[in-house]
């Protein structure tokens, strides 16, 4: 029985504190301000690429990694900058909703699963979506705290 630290593994539960943020420091989403996130990996739970990260850290590790642009959420896809028609928005989204541009508005999806898309340009007619992940093609900080491995 070695007294060596736990380090994670593919399959690892942690106990952790951790934060994903702009490269200018604004904040996407942190727990470090409240109570630490326990997960399982390969759970889906963090992203695959961050969940990378974390493979053979030891126990007590407080580190940040800086992701080039598009490692994250993968890079902007230009396909997914759709038009809807007014139609198809008031079908599949919440009836008499007062839509603004750079709202995120979550649609049911042929086949019944859920996605969601950023307004870009709102017209009586058509409207212009972007399904990208919001962060895709960013750069992103992503700070983490491990607070137990087991």
């Amino acid at each position: 029985m070695s007294n060596a630290q736990p380090v994670v593994t593919q399959s690892a539960y942690l106990t952790l504190h951790y934060r994903l943020a702009s490269l200018d420091g604004t904040d996407i989403v942190t727990t470090f301000s409240g109570n630490p996130a326990t997960l399982m990996l390969g759970q889906g739970q963090l992203a695959p690429v961050l969940e990378e990260l974390l493979i053979g850290l030891p126990e007590g590790t407080h580190k940040t990694f800086e992701l080039e642009p598009g490692v994250g959420f993968g890079p902007r896809n230009p396909e997914l900058v759709r038009e809807v028609t007014r139609a198809t928005l008031d079908e599949n989204s919440v009836p008499g909703a007062d839509y603004k541009v750079g709202d995120l508005v979550d649609f049911a999806a042929p086949g019944g699963g859920r996605f969601a898309g950023i307004l870009r340009e709102l017209g009586d007619d058509t409207c212009l979506f972007d399904f990208n992940h919001p962060l895709a093609g960013q750069p992103l900080k992503f700070e983490v705290n491990l607070i137990s491995v087991l």
